[in-house]
């Protein structure tokens, strides 16, 4: 059984339809259907129905899919373990929330470059949630992202990189003497409360009962930055900028103490195959490196 086709049948159900899987795999259409069609002649049973435009797993695919993804899984780590020098081969999947995309990350990056040369790291942005879940399945090795609000599981390791309090962002010419009556006077572009800093953010405007005149609420704090920026209201957000390149049009302001503040840093299992490669990664990224001019 080849590897690769078991790998290609876990994209095209992930995707939903050859088409889709072809484009993450590039390959072409043709390519997979005929990966597909072979790995079926191999177990011995159809795994995908067509549907339209779209394919779906058989009950055998359905049966088969999370051990196939163990096995594509397992087969990693061995090639991970059969590496002959001081770190495990590649690729790191790391997963990485949008803000450390931009902010964290590309000077570590960049050093990786230069010390690590043969070892590929994957990126997947996503939500904090999302990648810790991931992390924890085995699905990611390791993640840059927010603390839960909830405890780190003991099987996971866990180094702190940065602490960003929540600051009132409004747009440049605006003129605050006072942030408290600026947030209860101004139109309001509220945080996701579903996330972390979000929570944070409502719970310390509850505390000085104040009631914004919320515009829109949304998640991504570079949006909520945008909107800002472009005059549709003013947001409590984490100082997710600490050092890094500044929109011009937003201005940032301190909030009164005590002051709320996320965690951002970096999470990987500690027994998994590739955890010295995360704790390589981690140990740049608490350097401070900087980013790329």
């Amino acid at each position: 059984m080849d590897i690769n086709f078991l790998h290609t049948f876990i994209v095209v159900v992930d995707a939903g339809s050859i088409a889709e899987a072809a484009r993450r795999l590039d390959l072409a259409p043709t390519t997979v259907a005929q990966q597909i069609k072979a790995l079926e002649a191999d177990i011995g049973s159809k795994l995908l129905a067509r549907s339209g435009r779209t394919v779906r797993p058989t009950i055998a695919g359905s049966r088969i899919l999370e051990r196939a993804r163990l096995v594509v899984r397992e087969v990693g780590n061995l090639r991970s373990e059969a590496s002959d020098t001081a770190l495990p081969a590649g690729p790191l999947r790391l997963g990485s929330a949008p803000t450390a995309l931009m902010g964290l990350l590309p000077g570590a990056l960049r050093e990786w470059q230069r010390r690590y040369q043969g070892i590929e790291i994957f990126i997947e942005p996503g939500t904090s949630v999302a990648l810790m879940s991931k992390v924890v399945s085995g699905e990611l090795d390791a993640a840059v992202l927010v603390h839960p609000a909830f405890a780190m599981p003991k099987t996971c390791e866990w180094v702190p990189l940065r602490n960003e309090s929540l600051i009132l962002l409004t747009p440049a010419r605006m003129k605050v003497a006072d942030p408290l009556q600026t947030i209860a006077r101004e139109p309001f572009i509220r945080y996701d409360r579903n996330v972390v800093a979000g929570k944070q953010a409502d719970d310390y405007l509850h505390r000085h009962n104040l009631r914004p005149q919320v515009q829109f609420e949304l998640d991504g704090i570079e949006h909520i930055a945008k909107l800002v920026a472009e005059g549709l209201g003013i947001s409590v957000l984490p100082d997710w900028a600490a050092g890094g390149q500044q929109d011009a049009r937003v201005r940032r302001w301190a909030l009164p103490a005590p002051c709320p503040q996320r965690t951002v840093g970096m999470v990987w299992l500690r027994a998994a195959v590739r955890s010295p490669l995360a704790a390589a990664l981690a140990e740049l990224l608490e350097v401070g490196l900087p980013a790329p001019a």
